[in-house]
């Protein structure tokens, strides 16, 4: 039996990552407070859910606060990417890894992202759309120039692949 163990790609994302993350994170963290402080401000004192708003306030709290302290970090450990050999490989995921590999014979577009709070850290994803089922992969937190040299780069490429892209 042979060993056919993936190697992780070879790059990172940019460590402005993290704070993107973090921020990401808190933004979500603070609509849900918002929520459950809405609820919990609407409804009459006594009942029995009262106490179990309390516990599922405290418990999404935890959960919070995991995801601002602990999630941006880890995720920037293991998110990789590589552009090289004939294909895209992406690693993503802090609870789960996932791993995805497409062959440049096989992309369609290359779409490059930058939403609003990207903008204000500098960063892009770039979205590499092919003829799977399994759908597109992200390479996630770029550097805004380095996703657009990419970006070119998997233009000119798959351009001058041979493939039915299909």
């Amino acid at each position: 039996m042979s060993d056919t163990t993936l190697r992780e790609p070879t790059h990172r994302v940019s460590p402005r990552a993290v704070r993107y993350w973090t921020v990401n994170s808190l933004i979500g963290g603070v609509i849900g407070w918002a929520v459950l402080f809405a609820i919990a401000w609407f409804l009459p004192e006594g009942r029995w859910w009262s106490t179990t708003l309390v516990w599922i306030f405290v418990l999404i709290m935890a959960v919070n606060v995991l995801e601002v302290v602990l999630e941006p970090m880890i995720r920037y450990r293991r998110t990789r990417w590589e552009v090289s050999e004939g294909k895209v490989f992406v690693q993503t995921g802090w609870l789960s890894r996932d791993q995805r590999i497409a062959p440049l014979s096989r992309v369609q577009t290359v779409d490059t992202h930058r939403g609003a709070i990207m903008r204000l850290y500098g960063l892009a994803n770039i979205t590499v759309t092919t003829a799977s089922a399994a759908g597109a992969i992200t390479i996630p937190c770029l550097d805004t120039h380095l996703a657009d040299r990419v970006t070119a780069e998997l233009a000119r490429i798959t351009g001058q692949t041979r493939g039915d892209a299909t």
